[in-house]
């Protein structure tokens, strides 16, 4: 199919839905409607079926959408079936896990190598190469790299930030807790942690508070 142009909320929100089809049985239903993954995962039934209408055209009426097919549509949209390099700037105990998590080759992720002021160690247990800072800019021209993580520390980020986009990097993983200040055509997707966990923390108070109201 042909696609249109896509906003980053519908982006975001499309590994969601692949999540949760990846997640059901295989003997599951062959089928899977707008409604019933909008009610799985507590969304607008209009929303989600907007937004799987502009990766598949595969839905039908009464029917739903070939679960398998509809799987196949957005990991091919969110490129997961092609791979993705990526280097990683800060190999301190984030790095190294993220560095050494397999998981993510199924995701289309291939994290080539670290980056890091003073490297400990010049390569990680799997083999992956931890470079020094000032060889970032040749590595990523060299190997075309277009996406890059960030691991350091929150007072460092936005000058990591900068260094990356200077290498051509045009997408932008961070894990410090900060606002980044990018040019509008890069796109930088944040893990705030302490974020995730405020919720958690706010869901698990009320629902201590509901059971000591029953």
């Amino acid at each position: 199919m042909q696609y249109k142009e896509i906003s980053k909320s519908v982006l975001k929100r499309l590994p969601g839905y692949l999540t949760y089809l990846k997640s059901l049985p295989e003997d599951d239903a062959t089928y899977i409607s707008a409604t019933a993954l909008a009610n799985a995962l507590g969304m607008g039934e209009v929303q989600v079926r907007k937004d799987l209408a502009l990766v598949s055209d595969g839905g039908r009426p009464k029917i739903g959408y070939h679960r398998k097919s509809l799987m196949e549509d957005i990991s091919q949209f969110l490129g997961y079936d092609n791979t993705t390099d990526a280097i990683l700037v800060g190999a301190g105990k984030l790095g190294q896990a993220l560095l050494g998590y397999s998981g993510f080759k199924a995701y289309g992720l291939n994290i080539l190598a670290a980056f890091d002021t003073n490297p400990v160690a010049d390569r990680t247990e799997d083999g992956k190469p931890i470079l020094p800072m000032d060889e970032l800019e040749n590595y990523c021209r060299k190997n075309k790299v277009l996406m890059g993580i960030i691991t350091v520390p929150t007072a460092y980020a936005q000058q990591v930030c900068d260094q990356m986009i200077a290498c051509g990097i045009k997408a932008i993983w961070t894990f410090a807790p900060v606002h980044l200040d990018v040019p509008e055509n890069i796109l930088v997707q944040s893990e705030n942690m302490a974020n995730s966990l405020a919720l958690l923390s706010m869901h698990l108070k009320a629902q201590i508070k509901e059971s000591d109201i029953l």
